[in-house]
């Protein structure tokens, strides 16, 4: 992607559709005369009046206990520098953006307009009544330090300066581990630190604990080593300063176990690697271009153990690893603020879940067969789902046996469960499934490449490295509209009309006659469909010149999956394909099926889509629990209608007894596990969160996932085809990019799994 369309789709993104990253929902009823009493004039004056009479309250009846502020003046963004709090405020709703979505914590991001010490402080101390923690962002040193040190001591809330402490906590994790496994002592490793800003302070600091021996530590900034005898060295400096007979960075990496790079990019080179010690530790955590370049330094030494700040290579240190978990513990038991113990804890806590064996959903998600504790994995990765269940109960923790803690908790497996809730959002699904399709992108055809929203999901899938678009259509319209959206890439564009195309054409339906002549199809009649776009876009899939396929923007679903079907064909023992959606909801992704295809299907047929229901799920990552539904729950109606979907389940358990799944079933019995539990104790699905909704027709599935788009502002993937031998994907007439884009997806992972099956 050009550095003028990122520049462009940056703009948009914040811009459209509405400005900004983040809003305000509100999370009680509003919808009557009587709500709006309660949830103001004259009913809020009740818990005012509480909150008068014990402050402790406002944790009951307000946002407070859920609510963290981050707050900036923008003297030091990203690398940006001082740009002002108004140009930081894109990068602190960021910040909102990922406290949200990975721990389910509310944000309200603050740009304070000063840069004068006690101002900024004394601006954060009248706000902080409102937040249940305080995140500090972006902020120059050395003044960070005195800001963080101040507030920390005058407010009773947890304070933590991100930009010191993040880093500092996941290298140190992933110290800890590279360590272990380069069979070093951490009381004897020698660490050389390049870099003296807030960051690299903290992190030397969070080494001394873990045992590191502040002799051993030798700390580098611009201008080299460093030393006791520099004069007027900043307090911070001067911590780490050293009395040793050396002056550059070149000569304090001789012999040093450990590099740490929190600098510039470029700085280390193949020689200064070359004079480590044995089975060297690089930190190179500058981004987005390290101190050295990942690929030079693994074929300069083969033993190194190498991390860096990028998410294309292995070990990347991310404070999104950090932040977002340490506050959610530290806000469950209230903690007064966040202190060195329950550091340390997150720092073990993720390294311990490094050692862990890897779930299968996380090894889908990064495109690996067995990822574990090695040299290339000393650090969890960002998109583990155990992180919200492993490190604030680990903080937590901390934050009790310090005696920080108001309210301790009792029950950790009601809190891990509740912590494992909070993630419901199935947005996380989509980054999975996208990073997943990065990790070995196929080839894909997108049939109606001449009308632009479909070119646009191409671009897309092209500049985010999630495949290699092949355009189907009219050429001089793809052409036009690849000008008129800056799409500049040599993809292939393919008009199976065209004159050049004539040899393939013949091919292809030679092909396709031979297979269909004796169903009524001529070759003169296969010549014809050949020219259609659906039916060579299908042949080439077919005849191995494209790994996937993505089609039906244009026309309605029927005329699309006719061909799909005479084409490619089902996969051996389905009688019959079908179409699952998978629903973005807030309590996680649920499978809705069939929802395209099988108008009213029998009991044999319904079984079979919940068998092929359970295999997209585990291509996902996900453990089907399906529950069969109905208007009836257990033979309470003898309708035949009821009556099929029992006996369809009485088929999966005796074909497929390792398949959950239950019913006839009611869908608030199937998604209420309390209702279910007292009203069905005997189900296989009690102790079981349903993720998996099979419907007993065409009829209730389509109007059931559309109801849920359009009132719920439900994001939905799909449909997605299952049965068919190939990786062929059918959208929805008229989709939006973003659901072309994620079907896409889909086709590309599918086609990877395709390959790893054969």
């Amino acid at each position: 992607m050009s550095a003028n369309r990122k520049k462009v789709e940056a703009l948009l993104y914040h811009a459209k559709p509405t400005p900004g990253k983040i809003q305000v929902i509100p999370t009680k009823k509003h919808a009557t005369q009587r709500d709006l009493a309660l949830a103001y004039s004259p009913g809020v004056a009740e818990p005012c009046l509480e909150i008068e009479k014990d402050i402790n309250k406002v944790y009951k009846y307000t946002a407070k206990g859920n609510l963290v502020a981050v707050i900036s003046n923008g003297t030091a963004v990203l690398g940006l520098g001082d740009i002002g709090p108004e140009a930081s405020k894109p990068v602190m709703e960021g910040k909102g953006l990922l406290f949200k979505i990975f721990a389910d914590i509310d944000v309200f991001d603050i740009e304070v307009g000063t840069k004068d010490v006690d101002a900024f402080i004394e601006t954060v101390k009248n706000i902080a009544p409102t937040f249940g923690g305080i995140n500090l962002e972006d902020i120059k040193a050395p003044e960070a330090f005195e800001i963080e040190r101040r507030l920390k001591e005058e407010l009773d809330i947890p304070v933590m300066h991100d930009d010191q402490h993040g880093t500092a906590i996941i290298s140190a994790a992933a110290l800890k581990n590279a360590i272990e496994i380069a069979g070093k002592d951490i009381t004897k490793v020698k660490i050389v630190v390049n870099g003296a800003g807030a960051a690299a302070i903290s992190c030397a600091r969070l080494y001394l604990a873990l045992g590191v021996k502040r002799e051993h530590v030798v700390m580098c900034d611009s201008k080299g080593v460093i030393r006791k005898d520099i004069e007027n060295l900043s307090a911070q400096k001067a911590e780490f300063a050293t009395t040793k007979n050396i002056h550059t960075l070149e000569e304090a990496i001789q012999g040093a176990d450990v590099f740490i790079g929190l600098s510039v990019g470029n700085v280390v080179t193949p020689q200064m690697l070359l004079s480590m010690a044995e089975n060297p530790i690089v930190f190179a955590l500058a981004n987005p271009t390290p101190e050295i370049a990942y690929e030079i330094a693994v074929k300069t030494r083969k033993d190194v153990i190498m991390a860096t700040g990028r998410s294309d290579h292995p070990n990347q240190v991310n404070n999104v690893l950090g932040f977002p978990f340490i506050f959610r513990g530290a806000l469950d038991v209230r903690a007064t603020k966040i202190n060195e113990e329950m550091k340390l804890a997150a720092v073990h806590a993720l390294a311990n879940l490094a050692k862990e064996s890897v779930p299968e959903q996380v090894n889908i998600t990064y495109g690996k067969t067995n990822i574990q504790f090695g040299k290339d994995y000393i650090i969890p990765k960002p998109f583990d789902h155990r992180l919200i269940t492993e490190i604030p109960p680990a903080v937590a923790k901390a934050a009790m046996d310090s005696g920080v803690a108001k309210e301790p908790i009792t029950n950790w497996e009601a809190y891990k469960e509740m912590l494992a809730e909070r993630l419901g959002t199935g947005s996380k699904l989509m980054r999975m499934l996208m990073t997943k399709a990065k990790s070995n992108p196929k080839t894909i055809i997108f049939a109606e490449a001449d009308h632009l929203d479909v070119l646009k999901a191409a671009q897309i899938i092209h500049d985010d490295g999630i495949g290699t678009p092949i355009l189907l259509g009219d050429k001089e319209i793809i052409k036009e509209l690849m000008r008129e959206i800056n799409f500049d890439a040599d993809l292939q564009i393919i008009d199976p009309k065209s004159e050049e195309e004539t040899v393939r054409r013949n091919r292809f339906a030679k092909a396709y006659w031979e297979k269909r002549q004796r169903n009524g199809i001529t070759l003169l009649d296969a010549q014809k469909w050949m020219r259609e776009r659906n039916y060579f876009a299908a042949m080439m899939v077919n005849e191995g010149e494209a790994d996937s396929l993505v089609t039906g923007y244009s026309r309605s679903y029927p005329t699309v999956v006719k061909p799909m079907i005479e084409l490619i064909g089902k996969q051996k023992g389905v009688k019959r394909i079908a179409a699952t959606n998978i629903m973005l909801t807030n309590r996680g992704p649920i499978f809705f099926s069939d929802t395209a295809i099988n108008v009213d299907p029998t009991a044999s047929e319904l079984a079979g889509i919940a068998y092929m229901t359970s295999l997209a799920m585990k291509m996902f990552g996900f453990e089907p629990n399906l529950a069969m539904l109905s208007f009836s729950n257990f033979g309470s109606s003898k309708m035949p209608s009821a009556q099929k979907v029992s006996e369809a389940v009485n088929l999966i358990h005796k074909r497929f007894p390792e398949i959950v799944i239950d019913g006839e079933l009611q869908a608030d019995f199937a998604l209420n596990p309390k209702m279910l539990k007292e009203k069905f104790p005997f189900s296989k699905l009690n102790g079981k969160k349903v993720n998996g909704l099979i419907f007993p027709n065409l009829e209730s599935a389509n109007i059931g996932y559309k109801l849920m788009k359009e009132f719920s502002s439900v994001g939905s993937i799909g449909p997605i085809i299952m049965g068919l031998k190939k990786p062929v994907h059918i959208i929805q007439l008229g989709a939006s990019v973003d659901e072309i884009v994620n079907i896409a997806s889909v086709a590309i992972v599918h086609a990877q799994e395709k390959v790893k099956n054969k």
